[in-house]
């Protein structure tokens, strides 16, 4: 494919998604900030990265001062290089988020899920603990959406069985949404 073919592709899906999923994703983030809540956000290789660069724009890119009183409090667990590699040694890779998820998250608290599969069991693994103690689930996904589309309460998916692209749209979803975060937070 020539990179013509290319930008079509990633235009024909973009005019796919639903984007009362994206408005949706838009306002739990929204109320995250106004319930001083935190947000978590979890992902494997590149979505891992999308991840780490997501919880940053939450945290410093909504904002619209060094000094605003209240911030939108988000964290990538994909960041935690000590803890992932002890808890994958010591006990499997399959619980590196749902360990730290039982450290930091409470009821109420927020967990962004992104996996292009929708089936890593680490992220599966997280998303159940989560729903079972009272944190707000948010998958974000590609393919078919896999396990984690059906169980988390809230999904944005990228029908696409691309991981590439598939990962390269999540990440335009996610800076499209902290654009507009950022103007509704304005005070």
């Amino acid at each position: 494919m020539d990179f013509k073919g290319y930008k079509k592709q990633v235009n024909d899906v973009l005019n796919l998604l639903e984007e009362d999923e994206i408005n949706n994703f838009m306002d739990l983030l929204v109320n995250a900030y106004k319930n001083d809540k935190f947000v978590f956000v979890i992902g494997n290789g590149g979505s891992a990265a999308n991840a780490s660069h997501l919880a940053q724009d939450l945290a410093k890119g909504t904002r619209h001062s060094k000094d605003q009183p209240l911030r939108l409090k988000a964290l990538s667990l994909t960041d935690n290089a000590a803890f992932i590699t002890a808890q994958g040694n010591d006990e499997g890779y399959d619980s590196i988020f749902e360990q730290q998820l039982r450290t930091f998250a409470k009821n109420g608290d927020y967990l962004i899920a992104v996996s292009g599969s929708g089936n890593s069991p680490n992220i599966i693994k997280a998303i159940e603990w989560a729903n079972n103690n009272g944190v707000i689930t948010i998958g974000v996904t590609g393919f078919d959406g896999g396990k984690l589309r059906k169980l988390a309460k809230h999904t944005v998916h990228v029908p696409l069985n691309d991981m590439c692209t598939a990962e390269s749209i999540h990440s335009i979803i996610f800076h499209y949404v902290i654009l507009e975060i950022r103007e509704k937070l304005k005070v």
